[in-house]
Order: structure tokens, then sequence, then C-alpha cells
């Protein structure tokens, strides 16, 4: 029924929910689990981000999405599973949409909100962007 199954991360706790039906799904299916980090910055092209007066290179960008991605998967049995990890700069709802179409994407699993900037929403924003633009299937974890 699924094939790939695209997973955004922020690395909180919600993620990892999401992280973790996808995973019994992947099971399930035989899927391919794609574990997608965004690193939201408007300027990460340029390769630095100003934010309250303080430089953020595009290095140090790479490594907190590295970590994000990796504390997502920590503590995770991924024995005999397919699952690849990948780190995008820019806005997370609109890269994740942009994955879908590149990655041929048959279902999105993403938590119900995160860390964005409206902590204790009842839906995030990102999640919001994607379940309305989306033209696959997504499933939103609590």
């Amino acid at each position: 029924m699924f094939k790939k199954i695209l997973v955004p991360t922020d690395a909180s706790e919600y993620s990892r929910r999401a992280f973790a039906t996808a995973l019994e799904m992947a099971r399930t299916f035989g899927a391919e689990v794609i574990l997608l980090h965004v690193s939201y910055t408007p300027q990460a092209y340029w390769g630095y981000t100003i934010s309250y007066g303080l430089t953020i290179s595009q290095e140090d960008l790479y490594k907190n999405g590295e970590a994000a991605l990796e504390a997502t998967v920590t503590g995770f049995d991924l024995s005999g599973l397919k699952v690849s990890q990948k780190l995008e700069a820019g806005h997370p709802a609109t890269v994740t949409i942009d994955q879908i179409e590149q990655e041929q994407v048959d279902l999105v699993v993403m938590g119900s909100h995160g860390y964005g900037p409206i902590v204790g929403s009842v839906l995030g924003s990102v999640s919001q962007r994607v379940l309305q633009r989306a033209e696959v299937p997504v499933m939103i974890v609590k």
C-alpha cells in the first residue's frame, strides 16, 4: 500500500512519536522511511543567518540538523528497515511539500506540533500547511 513514508522531524517528542509510527507502518507494508530535517532559515542559501544579533554559519546549521536527525533515531531499532536521512534548508512546510514530489512519497507522517514559534498550539503551523497542501495522505501523530 505505502512504498515511501516521509517523516519531517525537528527532534521534538512529537516528531519522535511520528517516527515510531512510521517505523511500525514501514514494517507492516515493507516501506522505505525518509527522515527529513529542515533547518528553518530564509537566509540559509547565503550561508548565514542574523537573528537577534547572532550569526549562525551554514556549517552550524548543518551540525544542528545532523544533531536533530540523530536525536530522532536514537533508541529505535532500525534493523531490517530501509531508513534514509535528509537534511535541507528553507521553510519546513515548503521543503516538505517539495520532498513529497521529488521522492515520490506515498504518505507523510508528522507530529502534531513541534518547536515552532507558537508552542502549545493545537496543531503546529508546519503541520497545518503540509496537511492543507499535500497531495498524498498525511497522518498527524499526537
